[in-house]
């Protein structure tokens, strides 16, 4: 029989929404702006003023690493990136792919731990992205630190595959769809070398699981051992 008082969508981890509001809000801010409907002229240059005060500089990072200087309001910049988007577009593929594998992932881990795998995929995308020789072109949007979501699930079908036996690489599936994707388009559109964040992203996401995952390291030897 049909629960009638049951919600109409599934509950998102509560932790899931802290992510994803921020970057709503500051999407809808930036989009009424944009639009004259908020802020009046000056409305229409926030999504510009947003992307110079938030965006991860690779000159600016690699200025203050050759100095051995680390304002806080710059260092920042490796975790404020993942909230602002260059447009409406940009930040609604960012968001959908952060509902959809936070919830996978949030139901399993604590969490303290998707935010450790959240943000920690943006640091190491951003650091992967500055070492791409020449490049100068500042990193935003929320794909580097999603992709760390992303490797968090990646990480949870491996050790489910892992523990009945079958082919563990089945689980690597999904990134490899979304890069083929990203190079498709990257091909007919032209594109950066941003794919290089994702990726990083992605790694540090399923490495970070080995330690975050509930039991860690532990569990992924337990459920191995049952075979």
């Amino acid at each position: 029989m049909q629960d009638r008082n049951a919600p109409p969508l599934n509950p998102l981890p509560a932790i899931v929404w802290v992510l994803a509001l921020p970057i709503i809000a500051m999407e809808v801010v930036v989009g009424l702006g944009g639009a004259g409907i908020l802020g009046g002229l000056e409305g229409a240059g926030w999504r510009l003023q947003a992307l110079e005060r938030f965006v991860f500089s690779p000159p600016l990072m690699q200025a203050m690493l050759e100095a051995q200087q680390y304002p806080p309001r710059q260092m920042a910049r490796l975790v404020t990136y993942p909230f602002v988007h260059g447009s409406t577009t940009h930040a609604v593929f960012v968001v959908v792919i952060l509902l959809a594998l936070g919830k996978m992932v949030g139901e399993v881990f604590r969490w303290w731990a998707v935010l450790v795998v959240f943000f920690g995929a943006a640091v190491a995308g951003a650091f992967a992205y500055m070492l791409v020789p020449g490049i100068e072109a500042p990193l935003f949007g929320g794909y580097p630190a999603t992709y760390g979501l992303i490797g968090g699930f990646t990480f949870l079908l491996w050790v489910n595959l892992a523990a009945v036996g079958a082919n563990k690489f089945r689980a690597f599936s999904l990134i490899g769809f979304l890069l083929a994707i990203q190079l498709l388009f990257g091909l007919l559109f032209g594109g950066g070398y941003e794919w290089v964040a994702d990726v990083a992203g992605f790694a540090a996401g399923f490495l970070l699981s080995f330690v975050v995952s509930p039991g860690g390291w532990h569990r992924v030897v337990a459920k191995i051992r049952q075979r």
